[in-house]
């Protein structure tokens, strides 16, 4: 079974920052593709990064450079840095792990979400 573990949201303060990680196991998964997104209430879930297995990273124009992602694979796990936050960071933030197996099908799966608030 795959679970994908998500933790490090909390209360900001304006200008702020936090680290949200993330592990994913289970179902004899390479987790390669990895991303966080993000979703408020009434909205689309949105993307704003992602990391390949070579360690390549992109993010949306919107973030205006103020989030980083990482990972760490001797801890299976993938970081979202986050600076600088703004009250429109105000979101659930979800991670999505690739799941590549034997003939390199992907699946993905989501984390259950973390609530970051970022409020003075």
């Amino acid at each position: 079974q795959v679970q994908v573990e998500e933790s490090g949201g909390g209360l900001v303060q304006p200008g702020g920052s936090l680290r949200l990680s993330c592990v994913p196991s289970g179902g004899g998964c390479g987790f390669n593709a990895m991303a966080w997104y993000r979703q408020a209430p009434g909205k689309e879930r949105q993307w704003i990064a992602s990391i390949t297995s070579g360690g390549a990273t992109n993010y949306p124009e919107f973030l205006e450079g103020r989030f980083d992602i990482s990972r760490d694979y001797a801890k299976n796990s993938v970081y979202l840095q986050m600076n600088n936050l703004k009250p429109e960071d105000t979101d659930v933030y979800y991670c999505r792990a690739g799941c590549t197996k034997l003939g390199r099908h992907i699946t993905y799966y989501w984390g259950q979400g973390t609530q970051v608030t970022v409020s003075s």
